[in-house]
């Protein structure tokens, strides 16, 4: 098991928040420097901690896929339960919220705009794809308990407060 969320790790998040960014920066000659004003020593701090709150949230959303979900974030390799435990209770798709953080948190440390623009289409891709892709696809794996799960949890906005499924959200596919 391990092996199969390695490799998916190592193809996807990896490719978008290690290899991307280093390419960005080497073809960009941006090197990691502490910030030359008072200005860009703040945005670095502030891009070190969402940086690690979005890798806070991409390796618990990750763990629940593993845990509650019997699968990877692969598509080849989906959850086979539906995931509705830990931050899926707030938000439908944290582990692209965490990596989309990750993206920002990396412009803001090497106040760099191309990584910012890096950053912002990521999320754009993702808004594009998620529902026209992603969503209707577990639709038809998960069917009404998903359907459930999307009238109360949204999709990029965190809930206040956690939702609550039901015991029935968990039977595999």
């Amino acid at each position: 098991m391990p092996l199969r969320h390695l490799l998916a790790v190592a193809i996807l998040p990896f490719t978008v928040m290690v290899l991307v960014p280093v390419w960005i920066a080497e073809a960009r000659g941006t090197h990691l420097a502490l910030g030359a004003s008072a200005g860009a020593i703040l945005l670095q701090a502030v891009g070190l901690a969402v940086l690690a709150v979005g890798a806070s949230l991409f390796a618990a959303s990750l763990r629940r896929f593993a845990v509650d979900g019997w699968g990877t974030l692969a598509p080849w390799d989906p959850p086979r339960r539906l995931v509705v435990q830990g931050p899926y209770r707030y938000v439908r798709n944290p582990m692209i919220s965490g990596v989309g953080f990750v993206l920002a948190g990396e412009a803001m440390l090497l106040c760099s705009v191309p990584h910012a623009k890096w950053a912002a289409i990521f999320m754009v891709v993702n808004a594009v794809y998620i529902p026209l892709v992603e969503e209707a696809g577990l639709r038809r794996r998960f069917g009404d308990a998903y359907r459930e799960y999307c009238r109360h949890v949204p999709r990029l906005l965190p809930r206040l407060r956690p939702w609550s499924p039901p015991a029935d959200h968990n039977e595999p596919v």
